[in-house]
């Protein structure tokens, strides 16, 4: 396996996105739902992420604004765990609570800086992309310590759609300036990110960390990701390994 550079995703793969969002959530529920105890909190995120209605999956195809999507996911938040339904107004305000608890929680995973580094130290190529905005992921990697290092190369907004359409991946190569057979692509989503670059002629490397799961994910559907050539580890540190990149040189 010959590669000259990695692709990231960047929420629950670079940056501990789950981690700002039970901080955004948190906040949420203090202001919205001040009947739902703490120790429930966690069911937010896991609803959150989830996203059963697909509005996000929505967005990324561009079937649907940004603003729209997230509105929608608050107003099905509320009515599953007892919130009011929110009007424009209401989700403006919201959304105000949330951003802020959001934004303020970016940080990348501890396992993050020590491989960026090495990989570039290699002299591979090194890039992000994301199925969100260029602009809020830019800002998302610069809190995060990362964007000196990670450039934010393809957003959803770039082409205006997202993963796991294979354009997507063959344009943040075409950035980076390597060929889709030589260039890894690291994601936490096993069917948007891993097999997604293996059907756009990537390396596709999908990142299961411990609980950090979104959805259920079948045996049967883990072994035809195998078998289609997907690579899997638990950390961000297995990558150069994974890829038989040799740091030595």
């Amino acid at each position: 396996m010959r590669v000259d550079g990695v692709l990231f995703d960047i929420d629950d793969t670079l940056v501990d996105t789950r981690g700002a969002f039970v901080h955004a959530l948190s906040g949420v529920a203090r202001r919205w739902l001040p009947d739902l105890p703490a120790e429930r909190h966690d069911e937010l995120v896991t609803v959150w992420r989830a996203d059963v209605g697909g509005h996000y999956a929505a967005y990324t195809r561009g079937d649907v604004g940004y603003t729209e999507q997230r509105m929608a996911r608050a107003n099905e938040l509320h009515e599953r765990f007892g919130g009011p339904a929110l009007d424009d107004d209401g989700f403006a305000r919201w959304d105000r609570t949330f951003e802020a608890e959001f934004s303020g929680a970016w940080f990348a995973h501890p396992d993050v800086d020590a491989v960026v580094d090495r990989l570039l130290d290699a002299g591979l190529a090194v890039g992000a992309l994301s199925n969100a905005s260029v602009a809020y992921q830019t800002r998302k990697l610069e809190h995060a310590a990362l964007l000196d290092r990670v450039p934010m190369l393809v957003g959803v907004d770039t082409l205006g759609f997202g993963k796991p359409h294979p354009q997507t991946f063959l344009e943040a190569c075409r950035r980076l300036g390597t060929e889709p057979e030589r260039t890894a692509y690291v994601g936490d989503e096993l069917d948007v990110d891993a097999v997604g670059a293996v059907g756009a002629g990537l390396i596709g490397v999908w990142l299961d960390r411990p609980d950090g799961r979104r959805r259920a994910i079948s045996a049967i559907e883990i072994g035809s990701a195998h078998d289609a050539g997907v690579l899997r580890i638990d950390s961000l540190s297995k990558v150069p390994e994974a890829l038989g990149i040799d740091l030595a040189t």
